[in-house]
């Protein structure tokens, strides 16, 4: 008996593989025609989960030390506590002033 090897080409760049090798992304060399909106949805979400997260974060942060006035201090323009205690300030410094 003879035994036959039957040989593939290849294109220039790619190895080859076997074709009932399956896996969640596509693969070897996938390229699914709606990557970009796939790639658009997800991006959406992961900056919804983001926002979501940063906004909790923000409510439930609590500072036992203010930060100094004039300052920089990125949070004071986002967390709640910061804020009122700055308008407090400004109103108590406003009607001593009177």
């Amino acid at each position: 008996m003879q035994s036959r090897v039957r040989l593939q080409t290849i294109p220039a760049g790619k190895s080859g593989y076997p074709k009932h090798v399956w896996s969640p992304a596509g693969g070897w060399y996938a390229q699914p025609s709606n990557w970009r909106k796939n790639t658009a949805i997800f991006g959406a979400v992961v900056v919804g989960i983001t926002a979501l997260v940063w906004n909790l974060s923000a409510e439930r942060e609590f500072r036992h030390k203010m930060p100094e006035p004039g300052r920089f201090f990125p949070s004071r323009n986002w967390t709640r506590q910061i804020r009122e205690h700055e308008k407090a300030q400004k109103e108590a410094s406003g009607s001593s002033s009177s």
